[in-house]
């Protein structure tokens, strides 16, 4: 079978992703071919491609995307020809019209979920899982904050942590997206660059400050976490979006209340194929109950997906992003 797909030679700005033609081999064993119907933009792609996670030269791109399975391997069982299914990683090459893909990272998809959506929330869905009910479990009644609000998996966050009753503080980058804050379920919405951003977000929480904040932001962001969670808080930096967090000294978390950090993974919390069919079968319940919702905030063509870096990067995106083959 014949496919596009996206490489990257070198790594750099969004200038390095090209385009190849491929021949695609029948699927050997623990493999399935699946034909791209959409596919999910996300940061860790652009981590990728400018090289802050290093990946093996020369690459291919992307974790996420919804498609139909084309042909399987000989010792694949659990997908035929014609099944819908989905993928988030951890293998890389999703930015494609079709592809060769581990059965295992595969998760069918339910007839109620349309290709874009999957490829809009599998990832980030699954990351506003983990990070709302495994890797911190603030009780309903706690405040909470979450940096990068208005983004894929911040307003996905913030209608999780809703849901379960906890009261969100949403941090944005500009005006224009505290409404997409809001609509979350965000109680305050707050200006990531406000000088009075701790003191507010005390005054919100009665003082104390946060209970968790959720930073997928970096080092924008770090001083402003730690001045807002509360004693013996949590800190859960999941992202990089303005640079990784370095050179974190103990004794700063003792001076600002004995906090706690955790940098978490996904596939930490998504090891096997038991964790990842339940994890996602949470997602769906949760689409499928109204208590998140899906905002595709815009599409390109996937050969188009140097563009969208661009404009992920210059945070000019907002919600998820979908890539169209």
């Amino acid at each position: 079978m014949k496919a596009r797909q996206a490489i990257i030679e070198q790594t750099g700005g969004p200038e390095v992703i090209h385009w190849r033609d491929v021949d695609l081999d029948r699927p050997g064993p623990g493999e399935v071919l699946v034909r791209n119907e959409a596919v999910g933009l996300n940061f860790i792609d652009a981590y990728h491609r400018s090289g802050v996670y290093p990946v093996e030269l020369p690459a291919p791109l992307g974790t996420e995307a919804a498609g139909v399975v084309e042909a399987v391997g000989p010792d694949v069982v659990g997908f035929a020809p014609g099944d819908r299914v989905g993928t988030f990683g951890p293998a890389r090459g999703a930015y494609a019209t079709a592809r060769l893909v581990p059965a295992k990272q595969l998760i069918p998809l339910p007839d109620d979920l349309d290709a874009r959506t999957a490829a809009a929330v599998l990832l980030k869905g699954c990351t506003a899982e983990f990070l709302a009910e495994r890797a911190a479990r603030p009780a309903a009644g706690d405040w909470v904050m979450v940096h990068a609000a208005s983004g894929g998996v911040g307003q996905l966050l913030v209608q999780w942590l809703t849901a379960l009753g906890v009261k969100v503080i949403g941090t944005v980058g500009s005006a224009p997206k505290e409404a997409l804050a809001r609509d979350a379920g965000a109680e305050l919405v707050l200006r990531t660059d406000d000088p009075e951003l701790a003191a507010k977000v005390r005054e919100a929480s009665g003082g104390a400050g946060v209970a968790v904040t959720y930073d997928g932001v970096g080092a924008a962001t770090w001083q402003s976490s730690l001045a807002s969670t509360r004693r013996r808080g949590l800190i859960v930096s999941y992202g990089n979006a303005s640079g990784p967090v370095t050179g974190v000294i103990l004794g700063v978390l003792s001076a600002h209340g004995s906090l706690y950090v955790t940098r978490p993974t996904l596939f930490d919390y998504y090891v096997g194929a038991d964790e990842r069919r339940a994890g996602a079968a949470r997602l769906f319940a949760m689409l499928r109950e109204g208590k998140i919702q899906v905002n595709i905030g815009q599409t390109y063509p996937l050969e188009q997906a140097a563009q969208a870096h661009r404009d992920l990067e210059a945070r000019k995106t907002t919600g998820s992003t979908v890539l169209l083959p």
